[in-house]
């Protein structure tokens, strides 16, 4: 029996249809964002939230502190190694389910009908928590940064400079975070654009500064004192050297996860199932080159260890990085101008990391309010009419975003607690569609183009156990003795947070609660 002529007409659109597109109709999703994200645009995104300079300049200094170069140097390697396990299981899973929802949606199919919703409840919200609390963290290293800038400028700490107070620290933290979910509001074209320039801004960039700083430094640290040398601080109260090499290790972790953003933005990418899976790995293997050549670049250049925390040094103490780019090129040309140079270059990093990170958890909390899993999510999932991005949904974030920052006015260890808030809530979200993919029965998996095969558990077994290690040492005291200005407030945070979603689920969620819900009717395309 022939096929009448709109049947026909509709299998045809179904065949001239992009895979990632038929694969989220399958799947039970209709098109709902612009599908005009090429490869390379994707993979710019998914770079400048991981980014080069980000993660490893605001923790550079406290790292090597802990137990000196050799343990901050080989970190990264090591950290990279398992990077790698990590990524490739998330590539097989987002190859098989490119949709916006990302995680979420992942863990919820993953983990079967009668474990679906509570997984896809847990890792919606460690997501969701995870990357509000990176655009912090952007937010607080690139004022961080700026404070320096403006300090060098007119002066520095020892020449009368101006050293932002905290009320301005603030106010250039809440910039930053509303100057982002202003661009986030416009069409995905424009911060893939951002994104693009972000992606060549950071490579130069990082070719200039790791060539650039060994060579205008006057004198260069020995190879021995990089890769093999060994110091534990007084300063830091930690006493043992297990303990001080695994604080060591943070700056690493802090710095290698973020390639998820490739994730968020599968219904907006062509080819899906194919260039999701290639921007996760290929982000993963250029920052674990750069991001090691960068750590070699600062360690080569120190000219004086100890002087680096001196608070009555030319940048007051309070950012190592900054002042190994003073005293390399004050130490030659008698002038900070091309450490103010450099500075600008690692903020545009930071400006261009949090710009990326707001626009994946703007897709997150979008993914989570479409499926009413978040108080007024009629609000929050609206898509602007215009532009196609959900615009209510980038709003939310900044402005939570700007309520974790206002401890700074009274709080010194802000940066810690939000940065542990931020990899536990991140990278934890990444754990439980792993474990989900691990423990599942194989004949239920439906594999994209990226398949591991029968290497799929072994890998999905150490990414899961180097994610739970990841966690637990965020969680820990990074300074003795403990005190109120020392605690970690992470498991604090953390713990109510968390304590109150899993109560809502408990006494309300799971009864209304069923994960990712169907748009459309795969069968014959009908919303």
């Amino acid at each position: 029996m022939g096929l009448s002529s709109e049947e026909a007409e509709g299998n045809t659109q179904f065949a001239e249809m992009d895979t990632g597109e038929k694969r989220l109709n399958e799947l039970g999703y209709k098109q709902e964002l612009r599908r005009e994200m090429t490869l390379f645009k994707t993979l710019a995104i998914s770079f400048s939230t991981m980014t080069l300079f980000t993660g490893i300049t605001p923790l550079y200094g406290s790292s090597l502190l802990y137990a000196g170069p050799a343990s901050l140097v080989w970190g990264w390697v090591v950290v990279s190694f398992f990077t790698w396990f990590v990524g490739i299981a998330m590539a097989e899973i987002c190859s098989s389910f490119p949709t916006t929802g990302s995680l979420y949606f992942w863990a919820a199919h993953l983990a079967g009908p009668k474990w679906g919703p509570f997984a896809s409840w847990c890792c919606a919200w460690l997501e969701a928590i995870g990357l509000i609390a990176g655009i912090g963290t952007q937010a607080y290293a690139g004022s961080q940064t700026l404070q320096s800038i403006i300090l060098l400028c007119t002066g520095t700490n020892k020449d009368g400079g101006y050293l932002a107070p905290k009320w301005l620290f603030l106010c250039m933290y809440m910039g930053l975070t509303f100057i982002w979910a202003f661009l986030n509001t416009f069409a995905l074209e424009v911060i893939a654009f951002i994104d693009i320039i972000s992606i060549w801004w950071q490579l130069i960039g990082g070719i200039v500064i790791v060539i650039m700083l060994p060579l205008v430094a006057l004198t260069t640290q020995s190879a021995s004192f990089v890769f093999s040398h060994f110091e534990m601080a007084e300063s830091t109260g930690i006493t043992s050297k297990p303990y001080a090499v695994v604080l060591a290790f943070l700056v690493s972790q802090y710095s290698l996860y973020g390639y998820d953003a490739a994730a968020h933005l599968t219904e907006e990418t062509k080819g899906a199932d194919k260039n999701g899976p290639i921007a996760i790995l290929t982000s993963i293997g250029i920052i674990s080159v750069f991001g090691w050549a960068y750590i070699l670049a600062l360690t080569f250049s120190i000219q004086d260890f100890n002087y680096l925390y001196d608070t009555t040094n030319e940048t007051a103490g309070v950012f190592v990085p900054a002042q190994i780019l003073y005293d390399a090129f004050h130490g030659r040309y008698h002038s900070a101008t091309g450490a103010i140079i450099l500075l600008f270059i690692i903020w545009g990093s930071f400006f261009f990391g949090g710009l990326s990170i707001t626009t994946s958890a703007a897709r997150v909390v979008y993914a989570l309010s479409r499926d009413k899993g978040i108080p007024f999510s009629s609000i929050w999932r609206k898509v602007h009419p215009k532009h196609k991005v959900p615009s209510n949904a980038v709003w939310l974030c900044a402005a939570i975003c700007v309520l974790l920052g206002i401890p700074i006015l009274k709080v010194n260890v802000v940066f810690t607690a939000i940065t542990s808030i931020c990899t536990i809530g991140w990278v934890g979200g990444y754990a439980v569609p792993i474990f989900a993919r691990m423990v599942m029965e194989e004949k239920n998996f439906k594999p994209g183009p990226f398949y591991l095969g029968k290497a799929s558990r072994p890998i999905c077994l150490i990414a899961f156990l180097w994610i739970c290690y990841t966690c637990s040492v965020f969680l820990l005291p990074t300074l003795y003795p403990i005190t109120w200005d020392t605690f970690n407030y992470a498991p604090v945070a953390l713990g109510v947070g968390l304590g109150m979603i899993m109560l809502w689920w408990v006494f309300d969620a799971r009864r209304w609660f069923k994960g990712p819900v169907r748009n459309i009717d795969a069968q014959n395309g009908k919303v």
